[in-house]
């Protein structure tokens, strides 16, 4: 993924969502659904926003070659949380501006739900051939209360990036398990003592959460449409030990470790500071423009026990129609297009964003070899944040972050960090 990272992504796949304003409540707009006119599309802005026009624009020709007397006009938003959720609050608000398609991060789904604004799009998305294509875990990450707000667009996970020079040079293998790394990383630390074992964040809560879900342990349990923390179960309590063991003076200490994000292990590992990492494919990019270049491999990230690889965060952007909209079959239409296995190949050529259809990553993997470790992360079996719109409250207040602080920095133990975190989910949970 080019820097697959942005806007709403891009605090998902680093670590450090920051989170605005409510969207606010919908209102009410007309049922008509007009089968010509105008289809208003609301997508990302890009840094380079060239190589996206591209594809887009060859997705809008191929939608008005099959739709008669139809016209699109594709409008780029802010990617920022702050203007990207007053722009989106004044959808709701108001119909009349609102578009007919957007994209969106895929964790912003829970609170644009919650607020009336996206459609139910079960029944349209049932008879789609290439849906057929998308894994159930992807899916399910569009479904709120058992129905389809989304459709998964591209997606982004985190795999194990470490150095094959030290690694060679201290007869270390790429770890298969917890106890592998752990050890890996101290031997790192040991032989070279300007270099972290493994750059881990007290502040990179997606880097953290693989060795929660490796334990068996989750976040939240769901009962119906209600959320429970889980955070301070005994097998959540073991993933954060876990990790905040890697905390230590002879793998990444917590002077220097303790306050680092997702995108500051990113520019630790680049730079040739860190034996290893865990990092999204979007940070290719950035390792290969730093001093660790050609001296890098990419594995998944191990699980608890031998052979077993952590699930990793399904992070990544949807397409999702508005239920103001007047066009809402032409909507339907547009966001299968746009999703469509030709244009994930070709959103993927233009940026390296990973297609959410398995057909089209085992292509790209074919082309681009060193995204197997992803695929294989997502074959394995992903998760998710609660689908539930306390989340964004949630990780606005940095709970799970403090949490791991105070383990990290001695003020907690695991149990009293987790029960704490646990508290304070729970408040929000019960808060909506």
């Amino acid at each position: 993924m080019k820097k697959l990272a942005r806007g709403a992504a891009l605090a998902v796949l680093a670590g450090t969502v920051a989170t605005a304003c409510a969207p606010g409540t919908a209102k009410t707009a007309s049922s008509e659904d007009k089968q010509t006119g105008t289809v208003k599309v609301w997508l990302y802005d890009e840094a380079n926003r060239a190589p996206k026009e591209q594809v887009v624009a060859q997705a809008v020709a191929d939608f008005k070659a099959k739709h008669a007397g139809v016209d699109v006009q594709v409008s780029y938003i802010p990617t920022d949380a702050g203007p990207r959720a007053e722009k989106m609050k004044g959808a709701f608000n108001d119909p009349s501006s609102a578009p007919d398609v957007v994209e969106f991060g895929n964790t912003d789904l829970f609170g644009y739900t919650a607020s009336g604004g996206l459609a139910d799009i079960t029944s349209d998305l049932a008879n789609w051939e290439e849906g057929k294509d998308l894994p159930q875990d992807l899916k399910d990450t569009a479904v709120v209360d058992g129905k389809t707000y989304g459709l998964p667009w591209w997606l982004g996970v985190r795999a194990l990036y470490y150095r094959t020079d030290v690694f060679a040079e201290l007869g270390l293998s790429a770890p298969t398990s917890y106890a592998e790394l752990k050890s890996a990383a101290e031997k790192v630390r040991s032989a070279h003592g300007d270099m972290l074992g493994i750059a881990v964040g007290g502040k990179y809560t997606f880097g953290a959460l693989p060795f929660v879900w490796a334990n068996g342990g989750d976040l939240a349990a769901q009962n119906g449409s209600a959320y429970t923390a889980a955070i301070d179960s005994e097998q959540a309590q073991a993933g954060v030990k876990a990790y905040t063991d890697l905390f230590s003076d002879g793998i990444c200490p917590a002077q220097q470790c303790a306050d680092l994000t997702g995108g500051k292990t990113v520019e630790s590992f680049a730079a040739g500071k860190a034996g290893m990492a865990i990092l999204p494919n979007s940070s290719r990019s950035a390792v290969e423009a730093g001093a660790a270049k050609d001296k890098y491999a990419i594995v998944p990230l191990p699980g608890a026990s031998a052979g077993r690889i952590a699930p990793a965060f399904s992070g990544g952007n949807d397409l999702g129609v508005m239920k103001s909209t007047q066009h809402r079959s032409l909507a339907v239409d547009f966001i299968k297009e746009l999703a469509s296995k030709k244009n994930q190949l070709a959103l993927f050529d233009a940026m390296g964003n990973l297609p959410t259809l398995s057909s089209a990553r085992a292509e790209v993997v074919q082309k681009q070899p060193w995204l197997k470790p992803f695929t294989d992360t997502i074959a394995a079996g992903t998760k998710f944040v609660p689908k539930d719109a306390a989340w964004a409250k949630i990780d606005a207040q940095a709970v799970v972050p403090t949490m791991l602080q105070k383990v990290i920095t001695g003020k907690a133990d695991v149990a009293a960090a987790t029960k704490e975190a646990a508290a304070a989910m729970n408040s929000s949970f019960s808060a909506k």
